[in-house]
């Protein structure tokens, strides 16, 4: 029998909060993606809307969130509360999702994908700095790869409940949008009566002034961003996993299980892969994870068949668990307490644009050499990576030898 008195450890020693916001990012996954999943062919096929509208709809969107993020994120430092401008954001994107079910045109699921947007954009920042200031410092690994693994759960959730009330339902569209307001509210409910919020941190140039955004960011940010922006380029959109594994025989009813495959790796990874980092240090768990994009990478650009395609989605999945909450959990090392919403708004800015450069050079090198190109070249990118975590692990060594020094 244990005894009650014991430390508690792993799991059960994370906050509550922690928790929380992890089933509230699972909630409103399971939301977003039943409607996105079935999004597109609404808009064409019932909608009559044309693709280049269904792109321009999803590039839109896509770029309000990333703008979103640096405002709401300062605004979280300067407020010195996180928790309700989450709740703001995660209450704007439930708000759009009874608009999809009722829309009567394009313009209106347009505008309700513009404000859910906006809605993620405002919750990002200030969500991920409020897990950071929740978390212990020894856990945040741990913390923050528990949110991503269960983000993940809900990503593959969404798309396979969407699946299944589709056949349920005889292709009722407008049943699986309505279904899909539940959860979007309930992750609401969750953040506003399950999270508190974290102390408000202080300034070390003004502790009268926590919210005044004096402190500067400092280099070792700024390292960490530029290494998440050169790793961003070798991460294009997965819809290049998909368009593999459709060339090399994967009939069309079984596409999606290319992103069930890839989302189930990366959800049972990502929270090992944190708690490793606390006692590894962070950048063992990103060079483990550039090595398997490496030869998951390898193994797309010259897959002839689906197993060798399998095994590089699967390689996939298994590095974004191995490095998703891992460097977010950088970023929060790295940025000074009062400056966490600023920081991570600045980080998911830059990943965001390196994203959308990284998915258009994909496409350009795909429709131009074809996909052995486009696979070598994600490999390339994350070689450079690579030596980019090199550098700043001999940084951040150096940096804990001269605190070191400093003590005595």
């Amino acid at each position: 029998m244990s005894d009650p008195l014991s430390p508690k450890t792993g799991l059960s020693a994370l906050p509550r909060g922690i928790w929380v916001l992890g089933l509230v990012s699972m909630a409103m996954d399971v939301s977003s993606e039943m409607i996105h999943a079935l999004l597109p062919v609404y808009l064409v096929a019932v909608l009559g809307a044309s693709t280049l509208t269904v792109g321009f709809i999803e590039g839109i969107a896509e770029a309000t969130a990333s703008m979103v993020k640096i405002v709401s994120g300062t605004l979280s430092d300067r407020l010195g509360t996180r928790k309700w401008l989450a709740v703001l954001g995660y209450g704007l994107a439930a708000l759009t999702k009874p608009v999809f079910p009722l829309a009567p045109s394009v313009a209106w699921v347009t505008a309700a994908r513009f404000v859910d947007r906006i809605g993620k954009g405002v919750r990002g920042a200030p969500r991920d700095a409020l897990a950071a200031d929740i978390a212990p410092p020894d856990m945040r690994g741990a913390a923050f790869g528990l949110r991503q693994s269960l983000d993940t759960v809900g990503a593959f959730l969404g798309p396979f409940l969407a699946v299944v009330l589709m056949w349920a339902s005889g292709g009722s569209y407008v049943l699986v949008f309505w279904v899909a307001v539940v959860p979007a509210f309930v992750a609401v409910a969750l953040l506003v009566f399950g999270v508190e919020d974290a102390a408000r941190p202080a300034n070390d140039d003004d502790p009268d002034d926590p919210a005044n955004g004096r402190t500067p960011l400092g280099g070792a940010f700024w390292g960490v961003v530029a290494v998440a922006a050169i790793f961003g380029l070798s991460r294009f959109s997965e819809a290049f996993l998909v368009l593999k594994a459709s060339a090399v025989g994967l009939p069309a009813t079984l596409v999606p299980l290319v992103l069930v495959v890839m989302n189930v790796v990366y959800a049972i990874a990502a929270y090992p892969a944190g708690a490793l980092s606390d006692k590894a240090g962070r950048t063992a768990p990103l060079l483990v994870g550039l090595a398997v994009l490496i030869a998951g990478d390898m193994a797309l650009a010259f897959a002839d068949g689906l197993v060798p395609a399998a095994i590089g989605v699967a390689a996939w999945g298994l590095h974004m668990g191995l490095t998703q909450g891992v460097i977010t959990a950088l970023v929060a090392d790295a940025a000074p307490a009062s400056r966490r919403g600023t920081a991570f708004g600045i980080f998911n800015f830059v990943t965001g644009v390196a994203a959308l450069v990284a998915s258009l050079l994909a496409g350009g090198l795909w429709d131009a050499f074809g996909a052995q190109a486009t696979f070598l070249a994600g490999a390339g990118f994350a070689v450079v990576t690579a030596l980019g975590v090199a550098i700043l692990r001999r940084v951040r060594a150096n940096g804990r030898k001269a605190q070191g020094a400093a003590a005595k």
